[in-house]
């Protein structure tokens, strides 16, 4: 397995994660259950240290794949400062969240406020994964990039398919 292979292996729990781990804190909120909430701060702290495995892979992943055709330095870039910013929040993310599971166990009285707090966290977070994942399905996927109308036109990205479609009609 090399580095692009381990990236695109842990790369997505940190987004999905994320999304499950805020869709469980509001759950835990609306029922004012501790236990799920609980739950959702676990599921931020492992997708935190996804997080960290996702930054440590993403740099090797970057040299395989960086000169390959169709494939830009900008859009890498692009993903790679996305990338870190969402590293930090979910950093933040996380380490708020074992507060709150040591707030809910000592039955604190700013468990819920700490809840709030991880709510507004995970939101932004929930953004910037949004942002990363769209970024980093482009490198690979010009089907999804929003120049891709306009560049399939172009010779240089005539596939397989265009050629089979070429040669049926004349």
């Amino acid at each position: 397995m090399n580095d692009a292979h381990l990236h695109l292996v842990v790369n997505h729990f940190p987004i999905i994660g994320t999304i499950l781990g805020l869709g469980t804190l509001v759950t835990g909120i609306a029922l004012k259950n501790n236990s799920v909430k609980n739950t959702a701060y676990c599921l931020f702290v492992v997708s935190a240290i996804f997080a960290a495995l996702s930054m440590a892979t993403g740099e090797g992943a970057e040299e395989m794949v960086e000169d390959m055709p169709n494939i830009g330095h900008q859009i890498i870039h692009e993903h790679e400062e996305l990338a870190e910013k969402l590293a930090i929040v979910l950093y933040l993310l996380g380490t708020v969240s074992i507060g709150g599971i040591f707030l809910n166990i000592k039955k604190h009285a700013k468990a819920t406020l700490v809840s709030y707090i991880v709510l507004a966290i995970g939101i932004g977070a929930v953004y910037l994964g949004t942002q990363v994942g769209n970024s980093g399905g482009n490198i690979r996927h010009t089907e999804i990039r929003e120049d891709s109308a306009t560049s399939s036109s172009d010779d240089d990205n005539v596939g397989p398919a265009d050629v089979i479609t070429e040669k049926e009609e004349k």
